[in-house]
């Protein structure tokens, strides 16, 4: 029952629309919208209606008779094919009525007018008569004339006398029309055709006969015809009908006269009480006229069709145009109240679906879609600062675009890049240490330190219990590059220092001023981090004073020690652009220092050994069966060489094993989620929380693993587990939505049927007659 307190709102509604439509404005508004739609839709229609019915009526008249006329052309060129085939006959040697009737030759003769018939594709049968002769010879050999035509061939309406007359008589080619010939008691109807021979000779001596079903023309016909549905008539030179095929009704003898003396064209006449629509054409060479004779409205329908649509269309344009003036109109007289509908749309969504319309769902999908472009911005700017961290600045102009916007690059190169990397002393996961990381994770994505004047973006990678930074500078500053870089870092550890107590230290990498080799700065950060046991003078180590461990040259020449552990960190961090570079830049120092040859190899061997260290760590064994031939060098190139292929394997390894690790950890958390799936409580926070890491970062992974976000895929879980409850339990229906997580049953039913087509009842039912079915014995 409706609440009867809605009816006054509903009735005071329905009166202020009405008042509106009450105004004279709004009806002149209206009424003009509608002539200036109407008045052109009008003229285009009948432009359209006139050119596209003309057009295709012309298009289909033109395309029968372009159909007609190749039928012409095929049989005519059949039919000259037996003429020629008789031309040939009248001057073969074999042939002659002397070689023909002589007991040794007429073999050959034989023989011949087997070849003759088998050349020929449209003839059943041939024979050869020559005049007064009492026989008549064919491929099959000499027979008597009233045999072949009493026995063999027996026309309906040929007789044996005619027969004879036409052939001793027959001055010019003579095609008979079809009639039922009973061939070995079977009736089939055939055309003959008698060409005398020699052809156009005023006393022909002899006449060739084909026999053609009429099944050989009129499939021509209806090959060329094949979406002709009207009947086809081949007429003979004096209006006699030589062969018909009707598809449809038949017309009376009359009516095929009146069509025989057609003009080639096409034509509208009314034929045994009905419109039809006649096509002829006429040939040339035979004077046979070839006849469709179809009703109008077949020959017509794809017109008709037009005509309906064209009319359809133009009604369907016409209903919208008005209620799309209406509304115009309404929105012209009211803009004020069109904005506070925006505006209640902006702060309820209750009240946006009771006022929804066109331009409304259109401004919320705008809006949705921007929220989507607003989620998703944190991920893709964490994976282009990832980017610029393992490789550099791309070359992509996407990412450079988004470096512009999000203000980290400074005009015309003017700037300093560095990379720093927090790692947490305290790891241990869970409780308020997590919840302190991951507020200072938040914080430090991305701040502006006003003081040193730097823009700071912070960035999760795969090592667990770290954070980095990537640090932008002004590229002029009153202080050294390395005093504002302390600067920046002692602001850093003011922001952690007020909002948390947690231990951590940090390595920070060397400053550069051209962005593509902020790569190396990360490294060099993570060098620096992992030596800061070695530095006594707090949580914070700067590669650059990694230098002062050096031992004191003398007259000896080693590898500096931050260029040794900025290789290693390379390596052990998978970056092969970056070990490649520093093997490139080691063994060019090298080339450069004049050193002993026992010196050198010492040197070589201590380059070496950095490798197999970090090979050794990873586990990677297999690379010490190979030790005899990395030692195997004797040039610098060499060395150089297997430094490089051993750099690549080594940042495969790392990258084989990051990837294991993180599938590792998805796997479980995957596992988890299955397991899980019923807990109304269960949230990405929570899982984030289980298992120490970020919910962004955990969002990220979830949707690559399993191609969906993380919500999509706990509703998925949840559907299919209420799938099989309905059909293999009798459980109640709120009792499998309880049962599954979703508390909100009217909610689910209502998600439920917009993605299966059917409410939870409806699956239950369908699937229970469906196994009913299956089950039923046969």
């Amino acid at each position: 029952m409706a609440n009867p307190a809605l009816k006054p709102s509903l009735l005071s509604r329905f009166r202020l629309s009405w008042n509106h439509f009450k105004s004279r404005l709004l009806l002149k508004y209206a009424f003009s919208y509608i002539l200036m739609f109407l008045i052109p839709l009008t003229g285009v229609t009948i432009f359209v209606y006139e050119n596209a019915v003309k057009g295709l009526r012309v298009e289909i008249e033109q395309s029968n008779v372009n159909q007609l006329n190749q039928v012409k052309s095929t049989i005519d060129d059949r039919m000259n094919e037996l003429q020629e085939v008789a031309g040939r006959i009248a001057y073969d040697k074999h042939l002659t009525p002397y070689m023909v009737r002589h007991p040794y030759y007429s073999l050959e003769a034989i023989q011949a007018l087997a070849n003759y018939k088998a050349s020929s594709s449209i003839a059943e049968d041939l024979f050869l008569y020559f005049h007064g002769d009492s026989n008549i010879y064919s491929y099959r050999g000499l027979a008597d004339l009233h045999v072949t035509f009493d026995t063999l061939y027996q026309f309906e309406h040929w007789t044996t006398g005619d027969l004879r007359r036409d052939l001793n008589e027959t001055r010019q080619p003579l095609v008979r029309p079809a009639e039922n010939v009973t061939v070995n008691s079977r009736v089939e109807p055939m055309l003959a055709m008698l060409v005398p021979v020699k052809p156009n000779d005023p006393f022909p001596y002899g006449t060739v006969v084909y026999l053609m079903k009429e099944s050989n023309l009129t499939g021509v016909m209806d090959s060329i015809l094949s979406d002709f549905s009207g009947s086809s008539y081949i007429f003979g030179p004096s209006g006699e009908v030589l062969t018909a095929n009707s598809h449809g009704v038949s017309l009376p003898g009359d009516e095929l006269k009146t069509i025989s003396v057609l003009e080639p064209g096409i034509h509208n006449l009314e034929l045994d009480g009905e419109q039809y629509s006649v096509v002829s054409v006429k040939s040339e060479e035979n004077g046979w006229t070839y006849v469709t004779t179809m009703p109008s409205f077949q020959f017509f329908s794809r017109v008709a069709q037009v005509q309906t649509l064209i009319l359809i269309v133009f009604c369907i344009t016409v209903i919208t145009g008005i209620a799309a003036a209406l509304l115009l109109a309404k929105r012209q007289y009211h803009p004020i109240r069109d904005l506070m509908e925006f505006a209640k749309l902006k702060g309820s969504g209750n009240e946006a679906s009771k006022l929804r319309n066109e331009w409304e769902s259109i401004r919320q999908t705008l809006h949705d879609y921007s929220a989507r472009i607003d989620l998703q911005e944190p991920f893709v700017r964490n994976q282009c600062m990832l980017l610029l961290l393992k490789h550099g600045k791309p070359d992509d102009p996407e990412i450079e675009q988004m470096i512009l916007s999000a203000g980290f690059r400074h005009p015309q190169e003017q700037g300093l890049y560095f990379s720093a990397i927090l790692s947490w002393d305290d790891a241990a996961p869970g409780g308020q240490s997590w919840q302190e990381r991951h507020l200072l994770q938040e914080m430090l994505s991305n701040i502006c330190l006003p003081g040193p004047d730097a823009q700071i973006f912070g960035i999760e990678f795969s090592v667990k219990d770290q954070f980095a930074l990537i640090i932008s500078l002004p590229g002029e500053g009153a202080l050294p590059v390395q005093g504002r870089m302390e600067q920046v870092i002692e602001a850093i550890q003011a922001v952690i220092r007020e909002h948390s107590q947690l231990s951590l230290s940090i390595g920070v990498g060397t400053a550069y001023r051209d962005l593509a080799r902020l790569n190396q700065s990360f490294i060099e950060a993570a060098a620096a981090l992992e030596h800061r046991m070695i530095r006594r003078s707090g949580q914070v180590t700067y590669f650059e004073q990694l230098a002062e461990l050096n031992p004191a040259a003398g007259e000896s020449f080693w590898i500096p020690r931050k260029s040794m552990l900025k290789l290693e960190q390379s390596l052990k961090q998978g970056n092969e652009s970056v070990a490649a570079q520093m093997i490139a830049d080691t063994i060019d120092t090298i080339k450069d220092e004049p050193l002993q040859v026992h010196l050198l190899r010492c040197i070589c061997f201590d380059l070496l050994n950095a490798f197999l260290r970090t090979a050794s760590e990873l586990g990677m064994d297999e690379v010490f069966t190979n030790v005899p031939e990395l030692t195997s060098f004797e040039t610098l190139e060499e060395l150089e060489s297997r430094l490089l292929s051993l750099a690549a394997a080594i940042c495969a390894q790392v990258e084989r094993n990051t990837e294991t690790s993180e599938s590792s950890l998805m796997d479980d958390i995957l596992a988890y989620v299955d397991q899980q799936f019923a807990d109304y409580t269960l949230s990405l926070e929570h899982v984030a929380l289980k298992f120490a890491i970020s919910t962004s970062y955990l969002s990220r992974s979830f949707k690559e693993k399993t191609g969906s976000n993380f919500s999509q895929y706990i509703w998925q879980r949840r559907v299919d587990e209420v799938i099989r409850l309905l059909e293999n339990t009798s459980a109640p229906l709120k009792e499998i939505i309880e049962q599954v997580g979703y508390l909100d049953a009217p909610n689910f039913i209502r998600k439920f049927k917009k993605e299966t087509g059917l409410t939870p009842g409806q699956y239950r039912k369908e699937h229970a007659l469906k196994g009913t079915a299956a089950k039923r014995p046969v």
